[in-house]
């Protein structure tokens, strides 16, 4: 059973996850600690601020402001109700904010005494026996001033001892996480090593591998072979893909060699045909019956014609020659033919200077000039003509082979058209001219058959447009 892949994301995802995870939570722990230390802090600190604003001269003050107002003083300001009540709504505010149990006790009992000590004033204000107020006064006033101020300082005292306290108690806390953190870190560079080792070596040894096949596959090594396992599913997927590569490799070379050999087997075929015993046989005879009528001048352009038909033919080993090679190869066969059939039809070429220099398989255009004179014009008895052009049609060049002979029948056109299609040895030359140029340039191009019984026949050859630059370069350019 296979292991199950996973991506080299996912794989980087989990080694980031087992880094960070740990490390995130050690994190979050002292940031914790250290919000709530904080918050802790700057709570007490602010009570011991505000604790602070307590009046130092509290007793003094409402003792003197009480004994002038029993007294009925010149310098009294009313009782001291103001200072009671301040002191009362401090204690109020700082027992909201307090949490350390002696320092709540404290300041309850500052709240208490306060909230006594102004009834304790009232009580004063509605005695009227002068010896009554200062008994009251020396056994209520001062003893309840006294007591508020001892207390208040108890409460600053017990908040500053839980300040000093929670200061250390957060150093020592906020010690401990960072001696974790560093044994975490640790932890995790052990496991980081140990992890990185373990993916690394899981991406290198099947790269390693698969670098060893692929330089097998560029020395022509495409035998199949087993693809390189990897836990990552981009590696596999890879070494899977250079092995379907390597086999389709294997199936293109294969079937390269097969096309490479059907087109020598077309061009062998052809150029045997061009070397026609009956062709030969014909033109020599002809050749001959010149000689006997004494038609010396027409004899010798017959031999120079066929002379030139042969050379065209070979075209020093080339397959592919410039469009006007093609076009003296075909004009030679055409001079021997018309003087052999010279009442029988006329011929006409139409090729643009400008076409030149353009290339074509050898031997495309005189088998459909072939065809056009031995089933076209021959089978009718009228004067037939051929007509031969090249259009510039953008990218590509359109050969035209026209004539004006007896033509096919609908079912005959369609049945050669077939036999373009699948091969059929149906129609031996357009057929040959057909596969070969399919083969040399691709599907795309090829031969198409308009014909119409009585009238004639029209073969266009559709050819790209590539231009030869030097002779010694017309393969290269293919």
């Amino acid at each position: 059973m296979n292991n199950p892949k996973i991506t080299m994301g996912k794989r980087l995802r989990q080694l980031t996850t087992i880094i960070i995870t740990p490390m995130g939570i050690a994190l979050a722990a002292l940031i914790g600690v250290l919000l709530w230390y904080t918050v802790e802090y700057n709570t007490i600190l602010a009570n011991v601020t505000q604790a602070s604003a307590f009046n130092q001269d509290f007793k003094s003050d409402v003792d003197l402001k009480m004994f002038y107002y029993v007294i009925e003083s010149a310098y009294s300001e009313g009782m001291p109700v103001e200072e009671v009540e301040s002191a009362r709504k401090l204690a109020e505010s700082l027992l909201a904010n307090t949490t350390e149990k002696d320092s709540i006790e404290a300041i309850e009992s500052v709240r208490d005494l306060c909230t006594t000590l102004s009834d304790r004033m009232q009580q004063i204000d509605q005695t009227e026996n002068y010896d009554d107020k200062m008994e009251q006064l020396d056994n209520n006033i001062y003893i309840l001033t006294d007591l508020i101020q001892t207390y208040m300082y108890n409460y600053l005292y017990s908040e500053s001892v839980h300040l000093s306290k929670l200061r250390a108690d957060m150093e020592i806390r906020i010690r401990n996480i960072v001696m974790l953190l560093v044994v975490i870190v640790a932890i995790l560079i052990v496991v980081m090593a140990w992890f990185s080792n373990h993916v690394t070596r899981g991406i290198t040894t099947p790269l390693t591998n698969l670098n060893i096949r692929v330089k097998e596959i560029a020395q022509g090594d495409l035998s199949p072979k087993e693809p390189v396992q990897a836990h990552e599913l981009e590696i596999q997927v890879l070494s899977d893909g250079f092995e379907n590569m390597a086999a389709k490799l294997t199936e293109l070379v294969e079937a390269n060699k097969s096309a490479e050999r059907r087109k020598r087997h077309a061009e062998l075929e052809l150029l045997q045909s061009q070397i026609n015993p009956h062709f030969l046989y014909n033109t020599l005879d002809t050749i001959i019956w010149l000689i006997e009528a004494d038609k010396k001048n027409e004899s010798i352009d017959m031999v120079n014609a066929l002379s030139n038909f042969f050379r065209y033919s070979l075209s020093k080993g080339r397959d592919v020659i410039t469009l006007a090679e093609e076009q003296q190869h075909v004009l030679s066969y055409l001079q021997i033919q018309k003087t052999r059939y010279q009442d029988r039809m006329d011929y006409e070429i139409d090729i643009p200077e400008e076409l030149y220099h353009y290339l074509l398989p050898k031997l495309t255009l005189q088998p459909l000039v072939e065809n056009s004179i031995y089933h076209g014009i021959k089978l009718q008895r009228e004067k037939g003509q051929i007509k031969i052009c090249a259009i510039d049609c953008e990218d590509t060049i359109c050969l035209e082979v026209t004539d004006t002979g007896a033509g096919m029948t609908e079912e005959r056109l369609i049945e050669l058209q077939d036999a373009l299609k699948d091969g059929s040895r149906v129609g031996f030359g357009l057929r040959t001219v057909h596969q070969r140029l399919q083969l040399m340039f691709g599907d795309e191009y090829g031969l198409n058959i308009d014909s119409k019984s009585t009238v004639g026949t029209k073969v266009t050859a559709i050819i790209p447009k590539i231009k030869a630059v030097k002779e010694e370069n017309v393969l290269d350019e293919l």
